[in-house]
């Protein structure tokens, strides 16, 4: 097993905070509360952003408005334009750099940090995950919240709608994945079966099959009629932490804290890659829309490009901070990674 990382002990204490906040909220008399408490805290100094409580929808993340350039406040920036030999006035525009105060929607009911969201596949409708055990879900149109799902018992770590957007499926550290009507919000499964927090979640294309990535270092696949679990792929050595099917339903990729990213096949469960590379812990990973490519994001501060059918890295794409998630572009010629510093960078992928 790879050695615990830096980023594995700021998962520690982020458990620590979580049980010192559980027992406030149940009403126990915790000894000294506030100095373990703030002695979390300052030993998990990364995550400042805790129960910040605020879903951000703004504009100015959209692939057509970044425009393939980093967002902003780039380090390097004036060394670059040192550097350059074009007359600043012949160099390419910026992209439009929204403040927050200049977010279309601002949506605000979670008391907790938001782990994830997901926007429903006709764009009406987002979903949003927390640590205070919810899920909710907002008109994206008015921002007014819609559904209020509670029945997680620990943080709710990702979301995600069927795509025929009737279902809405949550991964939460309770161990369980859930499924709801995303209309009328009614609890429709529980699927129980791993042994660790599930931190990923992500359907099929033809909606049949959901996919979940946990910290019992396992992979499932899901029925999502009966709620049995199809297949439970073995082969990490660490916490999985991302899950993706290919466009076509025919391959499942995942990423783990084991440094590797690993495809598999979504029928038969059977491991047809292991793609190494990476020097540190693999957050994110998202197949191009063709199938060909893959890519990966991960705390060494790279996202990789691999080809699906050799297994061999063909990009290999340098942030300033560790990498926490990843996306093609519709068009799968560009590739967005949200990083540590709080920046998305989008660069070319081709």
């Amino acid at each position: 097993m790879v050695a615990p990382t830096r980023f594995a002990v700021i998962e520690v204490r982020t458990t620590d905070i979580e049980l010192v906040v559980e027992k406030r909220r149940k009403g126990a008399t915790v000894k000294n509360t506030g100095r373990q408490f703030g002695r979390c805290v300052r030993n998990a100094a990364l995550l400042a952003r805790t129960y910040v409580g605020l879903v951000v929808v703004s504009v100015g993340l959209a692939f057509p408005l970044l425009g393939g350039q980093e967002r902003d406040n780039d380090p390097n920036a004036d060394k670059q334009q040192a550097d350059s030999s074009a007359p600043v006035k012949e160099q390419a525009q910026g992209p439009q750099v929204l403040e927050a105060d200049q977010a279309t929607l601002t949506l605000k009911g979670h008391p907790g940090e938001v782990q994830s969201v997901a926007f429903s596949p006709d764009g009406k409708r987002l979903a949003s995950a927390s640590w205070e055990k919810t899920v909710k879900v907002w008109d994206a149109t008015s921002g007014q919240e819609t559904l209020n799902l509670n029945g997680h018992t620990r943080f709710v770590q990702s979301v995600a709608f069927s795509p025929d957007g009737k279902r809405l499926a949550s991964a939460g550290r309770d161990q369980t994945v859930m499924v709801w009507d995303a209309t009328s919000g009614q609890e429709t499964l529980t699927m129980k079966g791993h042994t660790g927090g599930v931190w990923s979640v992500a359907y099929r294309a033809d909606g049949k099959r959901l996919a979940s990535a946990s910290g019992d270092q396992t992979v499932k696949v899901w029925d999502t009629t009966s709620g049995q679990a199809m297949l439970t792929l073995k082969g990490h050595t660490h916490e999985v932490r991302s899950v993706a099917f290919s466009a076509d339903g025919k391959w499942l990729a995942s990423g783990s804290w084991d440094r590797t990213v690993k495809v598999w096949d979504a029928t038969s469960g059977q491991e047809v890659l292991t793609l190494r590379g990476h020097t540190n812990a693999v957050q994110g990973v998202a197949f191009s829309p063709d199938g060909k490519r893959l890519a990966s994001a991960s705390n060494d501060q790279t996202v990789m490009v691999w080809d699906t059918t050799s297994g061999q890295a063909t990009l290999a794409l340098q942030h300033t901070s560790w990498s926490l998630n990843v996306a093609f572009s519709p068009d799968g010629k560009r590739v967005a990674a949200g990083n540590g510093n709080g920046r998305v960078k989008v660069r070319d992928a081709t």
